[in-house]
């Protein structure tokens, strides 16, 4: 047991089931392990360290998601929640991928996924290289511009929250937040906003 755990540390705190396999690990210790809760079945055939503190200041859950999908951005609320935009802390992790994927069952964490067309799925994508694996997440402008894309659904308080805590931060840029908000087809609802809080 104590050598597939070592297996997992020495590859970033993730695994596939053929690594493991391949490294010679049982099928049956893999389940004890899962079942002890020392590590976590993330989706069929990937698993995944369980202490969070080996992902030291890492938010893991998203970089999870990001593993286990590899064309998922972490996106809408938990992207505002990853960029200190919002005090919500939402209990499902937000990530979207093109429309004409095919979405993979991801058993932890809980997740909410939304599909983007190809105009609003490729514009804004940051990718965070970590040792661990890559984070890949919109960037804040984005992110608020998708918040009020999405504001009948997901409440327009949370999309106006995080402008008004975009805007009176320090790096704030207006000029990017209005590109985003064209693509996004926001701009008419987002404008008089801006305007309002600035003048404020």
């Amino acid at each position: 047991m104590e050598e597939i755990i070592k297996y997992f540390e020495d590859h970033g705190g993730f695994a596939t089931m053929k690594e493991l396999k391949s490294a010679g690990f049982h099928t049956r210790n893999i389940a004890g392990l899962v079942e002890d809760r020392i590590i976590d079945k993330i989706k069929p055939g990937l698993y995944r360290i369980s202490d969070y503190s080996f992902f030291e200041d890492i938010n893991v859950s998203y970089l999870t998601v990001c593993r286990a999908e590899p064309k998922g951005v972490i996106c809408l609320i938990s992207a505002l929640d990853c960029h200190n935009l919002t005090t919500f802390n939402p209990s499902e992790i937000y990530y979207a991928i093109p429309i004409t994927a095919k979405p993979k069952t991801i058993s932890y964490p809980p997740v909410k996924t939304y599909y983007f067309t190809k105009r609003f799925y490729e514009p804004g994508i940051e990718i965070i290289k970590t040792k661990f694996g890559d984070l890949r997440i919109y960037n804040k402008e984005k992110t608020i511009c998708d918040m009020f894309r999405f504001r009948n659904k997901l409440g327009e308080d949370l999309a106006i929250e995080a402008l008004q805590t975009y805007l009176r931060s320090k790096g704030s840029n207006i000029g990017k937040l209005v590109i985003y908000a064209k693509i996004c087809q926001v701009k008419t609802v987002i404008m008089p906003m801006i305007k309002g809080i600035v003048a404020v």
